[in-house]
């Protein structure tokens, strides 16, 4: 997936407080119109569960939801997904995860980032490994599964994006990061953003998908959840989340560390 920021009334996945984006973006930017994704594509986005909104034609496959890349490869092979319910604005996970547990993933960063992002790395496997989980992480330098990759845009307001979903039991292959639409030096909310597009390598859709409108504004845009089924978590409140380290946009320098609810969908998950 990816985060962007809101800017006045735009949407962002994982991005600013006073520009709420669709996964982040802070910076308006002048982006090449991406070509049209085909008909047959579009089809099996949707059968799949994902929104058809905004879908962005890209190399290696579709960018939907803002921030979650779609391989050529997933479609075809039309994987079975369910959810997982937390509240009444719940968590969503694919039935693809990551398996072999216990288990450690690696993270590595790229050279390129400023140095507040070294830190906002050590912040966000911090705060997993903290959760108990039979899934941990540890940072490496190079050879890692999970790549934290640079680039200088991925499309107008956009903070980062994801490279998919899990896949044969093994984690997506780590996530691309845009530091001039982010914008800030802010470590905490970097690793905000970080933990965010971590959460859809190992898994995780986001929390207000079938109301985006929840955290990025505008109309309410409910896709439903196809033949893809739902897994209700127990004892956890009927209330709306607004804090979920994954809700679809943040604002500006926004630090979402894991609610009791994110909490509970990921140990039951991991």
């Amino acid at each position: 997936m990816k985060l962007k920021n809101v800017l006045s009334a735009a949407a962002l996945c994982t991005a600013s407080v006073l520009a709420l984006s669709s996964c982040s973006k802070e910076k308006e930017q002048t982006a090449v119109a991406p070509a049209a994704a085909s008909q047959d594509a579009m089809a099996q986005i949707k059968a799949l569960g994902f929104s058809t909104d905004g879908v962005r034609t890209v190399e290696g496959g579709y960018v939907v939801e803002g921030d979650m890349l779609l391989t050529p490869e997933l479609l075809a092979s039309a994987p079975g997904y369910s959810t997982l319910r937390v509240g009444q604005d719940e968590q969503y996970r694919t039935t693809n995860l990551v398996t072999g547990l216990p288990r450690v993933l690696t993270v590595s960063l790229s050279s390129s980032f400023p140095s507040a992002y070294s830190s906002a790395v050590d912040e966000a496997i911090r705060r997993y490994n903290a959760a108990g989980l039979r899934l941990t992480f540890r940072r490496v330098t190079s050879g890692a599964q999970l790549p934290i990759k640079y680039s200088s845009n991925l499309g107008t307001g956009v903070l980062g994006q994801s490279g998919g979903f899990p896949s044969g039991g093994n984690p997506a292959p780590g996530f691309t990061l845009v530091p001039n639409v982010i914008n800030s030096s802010n470590v905490n909310y970097i690793a905000t953003i970080m933990a965010h597009e971590m959460g859809h390598c190992i898994g995780m859709r986001h929390t207000d998908y079938f109301n985006r409108a929840y955290s990025c504004g505008g109309s309410a845009s409910n896709e439903g959840a196809s033949s893809v089924g739902a897994i209700l978590i127990p004892g956890t409140p009927s209330g709306a989340d607004p804090s979920s380290w994954m809700l679809a946009c943040v604002g500006n320098g926004v630090n979402r560390p894991f609610t009791a609810n994110d909490l509970t969908a990921l140990n039951y998950i991991y």
